[in-house]
């Protein structure tokens, strides 16, 4: 923990510049019932193919009744924490980012933070949809690189079957259930770069959840070419907020919403499959979850590396989108 000292002192004119926030671990976890397609189709009347040639998507996870967003979202809070050899004791802060909590109170995040043993930890929700984790990187690292938090646990979780309409074709086979998450520390080996957050009202009514219903609605072309648009030009802008180009990145990590924006997303870029994380086929779109699963699936196939160039981004409702560039 950082020495307690008077106000007044400002010590982080002096110690600023020297610190810097990383990622010292990535984890997830997801529920155990795999639904294929086949069940769903079956339901929306379509063939089995007709979900992965239009999302990509091949299986997803669901949550069986009895498990909780705080709970998958501890549980893969959890192995972020065993994997960094970080002591729950020593987390200042958790940041847990959703928008399908159990309950509209009591928030997640002391949920959290109380079944993992960081009881006394700060603990704040965050509402981005599936930009979440982008941004809460930006939010702990900065408490972080300031000194206001030694130690802060960032989980994106959501539990997307829960609002769901299951007889809608445009979404009903898309989303999926999980949960990702991250301890970011100041001064380890990886580092967080620039990480940039924008927003646009004008496409608010692409992707709603309304309280009477408690159901997603999306128009899914409009969303297609907002999400592509923003992601691409997200991507440039954080690559030139950390002084690289595209190039100089060793893997690209956007937000798992459809294999055709990631897609849609490289080829405007001009980027190599091979440097672009797709792996909606095995668990759809997670929303806040994504990101994290998808750096998780990264490292354990061996694609993240000490000091490799990372550029994370996420599109969302409001509509919302980041991005950012990490060393990892």
């Amino acid at each position: 923990m950082p020495d307690p000292v008077q106000l007044g002192e400002r010590p982080e004119l002096a110690t600023a510049a020297s610190r810097h926030a990383g990622i010292a671990s990535i984890a997830s976890a997801v529920p155990e019932r795999i639904v294929p397609n086949a069940l769903i189709a079956e339901r929306i009347g379509v063939s089995d193919e007709w979900i992965p040639a239009r999302t990509g998507v091949r299986e997803r996870r669901h949550a069986e009744d009895g498990v909780t967003l705080d709970g998958l979202a501890a549980e893969a809070g959890a192995r972020a924490l065993e994997r960094a050899a970080v002591d729950p004791s020593d987390v200042d802060l958790v940041l847990v980012a959703t928008f399908t909590h159990d309950d509209l109170l009591p928030n997640a995040a002391p949920l959290v933070a109380d079944r993992i043993g960081a009881g006394g930890a700060g603990a704040i929700d965050l509402g981005s949809a599936c930009t979440g984790f982008v941004a809460g990187l930006a939010l702990a690292a900065g408490q972080v690189e300031t000194g206001r938090a030694a130690v802060a646990l960032l989980v994106g979780a959501d539990l997307n079957s829960r609002v769901l309409d299951h007889d809608d074709r445009g979404t009903a086979g898309l989303f999926g259930d999980g949960a990702g998450a991250a301890v970011i520390t100041s001064n380890g080996s990886g580092r967080i770069g620039p990480l940039l957050l924008r927003s646009d009202a004008s496409g608010a009514d692409c992707i709603r959840v309304g309280h009477q219903d408690r159901l997603l609605r999306m128009r899914g072309q409009d969303t297609f070419r907002a999400a592509v648009a923003r992601l691409s030009e997200s991507a440039l802008e954080a690559c030139a907020a950390a002084d690289l180009s595209l190039d100089e990145i060793d893997l690209f990590v956007f937000h798992q919403a459809n294999t055709r924006i990631t897609a849609a997303v490289g080829e405007r870029l001009g980027l190599r499959s091979e440097r672009v994380v797709d792996c909606i086929e095995r668990y759809g779109n997670t929303s806040a979850a994504s990101v994290p699963i998808a750096l998780d699936e990264a490292e354990r196939a061996g694609r993240l590396f000490p000091g490799a160039r990372v550029l994370v981004g996420a599109f969302a409702a409001g509509f919302t989108w980041g991005a950012g560039v990490l060393e990892w």
